[in-house]
């Protein structure tokens, strides 16, 4: 969920690549081992997970995690393919996602990988897989150039570059606005990303932005920034941070009098930011290809099945990518009839085309980007609603 400067992806990719070489050298070689390329009838695909799983964003990567075992034991009971889900974690950090990778790729030598859970650490690690021939799909990436990165590399993610302006757009229409006020964690490369697409949208459609202020990630005082807001009296706000600084920013920005609308980047798609937020949570806006109540035989299955397994908690947008994405590996693999080859496996996920997952039709384009839509959610009375 996060973007860097070209020249920073440049040094994060000469370093992660140099972070690959020097760990499998003493294996006497440059690259990662390869797989046995054969088919293995009955042997289980070892598909390794690098997720967010403890520390401030934990309920993204526990979200991830959720979906993903729900997708594996239907899997397998389906007896199709067989696979295995080789957790690892990131704390969110990036040093720790190319640990991470690095295992997974060189010990555990799984066939593909799901995460990691934030842009960030996707832009540190995606380049060690794509440099060992290894698949890689984020299920929550959706910073600007995460496709760029290799071949090897995948999201399901829908972009904030392709969500974010009907967010905004949906918003300019639904409340006529004029003028704004943008708030972005400066130092989170993925809200840095959304940030940019926020600016280009307003002024792509002639909004005036009143204010830019920033904040940083654990931040926990944003009434310097709110109350300069506030005296500019914008028509709404518009966020780009994870839920954790979003929900804090509604519950600021509520009590000082601010009452227009919110419009967030991804971070407002976790249901913590309800949580935390509560009713200063009402009147948020953000677009997603996950809609709970959409009245679609399969996303209803998922949403009882998850509700089942997990306690009759509803699942969120980042659990149902994950699902998606499992049943996406799943379908490669079988196409691939093997659950070894890595080479295969990515030919075969680059080929997908018309998979119906409980996000909605999906599609690889050429750049390995998804081909999806999204609709355009308010928070009210604490819960997701669309915005007609």
């Amino acid at each position: 969920m996060i973007t860097m400067k070209k020249g920073l992806i440049k040094w994060f990719s000469g370093m992660t690549i140099g972070a690959l070489l020097l760990t499998t050298a003493g294996c006497g070689g440059g690259a990662a081992p390869a797989a046995n390329s054969g088919s293995q009838s009955g042997e289980a695909a070892k598909i390794g997970v690098i997720s967010y799983l403890t520390g401030g964003g934990a309920a993204y990567g526990q979200a991830i995690k959720e979906g993903l075992d729900l997708a594996k034991e239907e899997i397998n009971a389906q007896g199709k393919v067989k696979v295995d889900l080789i957790y690892e974690d990131s704390r969110g950090d990036k040093t720790e996602a190319i640990n991470a990778i690095n295992k997974l790729i060189n010990k555990d030598n799984v066939v593909g990988i799901i995460g990691p859970t934030l842009s960030g650490e996707m832009f540190a690690a995606g380049p060690i897989a794509d440099q060992a021939g290894v698949p890689i799909m984020g299920t929550s990436t959706t910073a600007e150039g995460i496709p760029a990165l290799g071949n090897f590399v995948f999201r399901n993610a829908l972009p904030e570059f392709l969500a974010v302006p009907q967010a905004v757009e949906k918003a300019i229409s639904t409340y006529n606005l004029k003028k704004v006020a943008v708030m972005y964690s400066n130092n989170n490369d993925w809200a840095v990303s959304g940030y940019k697409t926020i600016e280009s949208t307003l002024k792509k459609n002639g909004v005036e932005i009143v204010a830019t202020e920033t904040f940083a990630d654990k931040d926990t005082d944003y009434s310097a920034q709110l109350t300069k807001i506030a005296s500019l009296k914008p028509d709404a706000v518009m966020v780009s941070s994870l839920y954790q600084e979003a929900s804090l920013v509604l519950k600021k920005a509520r009590e000082i009098g601010i009452t227009v609308p919110f419009v967030g980047t991804n971070g407002f798609n976790s249901p913590e930011l309800i949580k935390i937020a509560g009713a200063a949570a009402d009147g948020a806006i953000v677009a997603s290809p996950w809609f709970p109540g959409k009245q679609d035989e399969k996303v209803q299955k998922f949403i009882a099945d998850y509700k089942a397994k997990y306690n009759n908690k509803v699942p969120d947008q980042f659990a149902a990518q994950a699902y998606d994405a499992l049943y996406i590996y799943a379908s490669a693999l079988e196409q691939a009839g093997s659950t070894t080859d890595r080479q295969k496996l990515r030919d075969s996920i680059a080929a997908i085309k018309g998979f119906q997952g409980v996000t909605g039709k999906f599609a690889f384009d050429e750049k390995r980007e998804p081909v999806m839509s999204a609709t355009v959610l308010i928070i009210k009375d604490g819960q997701f609603t669309e915005l007609k």
